[in-house]
């Protein structure tokens, strides 16, 4: 009989012990492991309990995903080889856009969502693909999407009315969306032809539209050839300093924009660039260089966004619209995420009493299939103390918090 009890106290152990595994995760998962692992590699994070936590599950079954946006209606956006995938805040996909080559996406204050893409176009004859911008609303609700406008290059462009097609007009790309507090849209563009003495707008710019979508300008007086503190070569990405939650009093009415530059033939000292607007009462409204950025206090930090030669192809970036004012960057060469503060600093302040008096490094990345590893990330976003990165690599999403954000 005591045989028996005995035998039947050892199950009983074992299922427990078992149980607890499934529930809680054993120390012997690869997971866990590298979670351990990552805080080896800066002893800071171990002794601050200062870093970022991968939030699990990580978010597979992408194909190729280009950005991720989390909108102001609190649903997640997707570009991927199938379009435009929307999913909720756990993960659970909602609907698929079919959208041909989608591969940014961002949503103004009205909820209206913008998706760069490719088009066909008949052109002299000739079907030719050209680089746009979708413009739909109810992307989410439970009817049917509806496509508003489809702003196509060249014939957005309010420069290019008197000039006929030209044949790089087919290398153009738009790369890059922003939204501001009126509504007005953003769209970075890249392209081969950037002669400052033409009448149409260089290729390499930013270029502005109202809410109707109507061409308002663009940002004059940024160099779309030779790099410097105020250029604009290969763009591939752009943000601006508002995004959701939606919020009444306290929106930013800045104008100025954080810029990418993406172009590989070019020897490019700062790659990420702060881009301020400017009113100047002879040559009117442009767009100049930041100088905050080149105030590199070094009792503070000791790495900064404007470090020479920092990034190697910053593939998106975007700013946290709260308090924090923390910038994201991340870099699909490096296969890498930096975060910064908005001055510049890399890094996060210390906390008090902590005896440290420069920013604690939490950027990370390798190249890998880890949860601190990507493989070519393509696109970053903020919400609610939530980081998200299109690791397109390894298609999926994956999101992180900072270890002082955790409940």
């Amino acid at each position: 009989m005591k045989i028996l009890l005995f035998i039947w106290l050892l199950l009983f152990l074992i299922t427990i012990n078992t149980s607890c595994e499934f529930m809680l995760g054993s120390r012997n998962d690869s997971t866990v492991d590298e979670i351990f692992e990552e805080g080896k590699m800066d002893p800071s994070l171990v002794q601050n309990n200062i870093g970022y936590v991968p939030v699990l599950p990580v978010w597979s079954g992408f194909k190729n995903p280009t950005d991720v946006y989390v909108g102001y209606d609190q649903m997640v956006y997707v570009t991927d080889d199938d379009g435009l995938k929307i999913l909720d805040l756990k993960g659970q996909l909602h609907r698929i856009i079919p959208i041909y080559k989608a591969s940014e996406v961002v949503q103004d204050r009205r909820i209206h969502t913008y998706v760069i893409g490719k088009v066909i176009v008949n052109i002299s004859g000739q079907n030719q693909e050209l680089s746009c911008v979708y413009h739909l609303k109810n992307t989410a609700t439970a009817g049917n999407p509806i496509f508003i406008d489809t702003l196509i290059h060249p014939f957005c462009d309010d420069s290019r009315k008197n000039i006929s097609f030209r044949a790089e007009d087919l290398q153009v790309e738009f790369t890059g969306l922003a939204t501001l507090y009126d509504n007005t849209l953003y769209v970075a563009r890249k392209g081969p032809l950037n002669n400052l003495s033409s009448i149409a707008r260089p290729d390499n710019t930013v270029l502005f539209f109202n809410e109707n979508g109507e061409n308002i300008g663009y940002a004059k007086g940024l160099n779309p050839v030779y790099p410097n503190l105020k250029s604009v070569i290969g763009p591939t990405s752009i943000a601006s300093f508002i995004g959701p939650p939606q919020k009444i009093y306290g929106v930013s009415t800045s104008s100025d924009f954080l810029i990418c530059q993406g172009d590989l033939s070019q020897n490019i000292e700062f790659r990420v660039l702060w881009i301020k607007q400017y009113v100047d009462p002879d040559a009117g409204v442009g767009f100049g260089e930041n100088p905050d950025m080149l105030i590199f206090d070094s009792d503070k930090s000791d790495s900064f966004l404007y470090d020479a030669y920092k990034f190697l192809l910053p593939a998106d970036i975007c700013m946290a619209p709260d308090q924090s004012g923390y910038i994201f960057v991340v870099d699909a060469l490096k296969n890498r995420f930096y975060q910064f503060t908005a001055k510049g600093y890399e890094g996060v302040v210390p906390p008090a009493n902590s005896g440290i008096s420069k920013n604690i490094i939490v950027s990370f990345g390798k190249k890998g299939k880890g949860v601190f590893e990507f493989d070519n990330p393509s696109g970053v976003c903020y919400m609610n103390r939530t980081v998200y990165i299109a690791d397109q690599g390894n298609n999926r999403i994956v999101r992180y918090k900072l270890s002082t954000d955790l409940e």
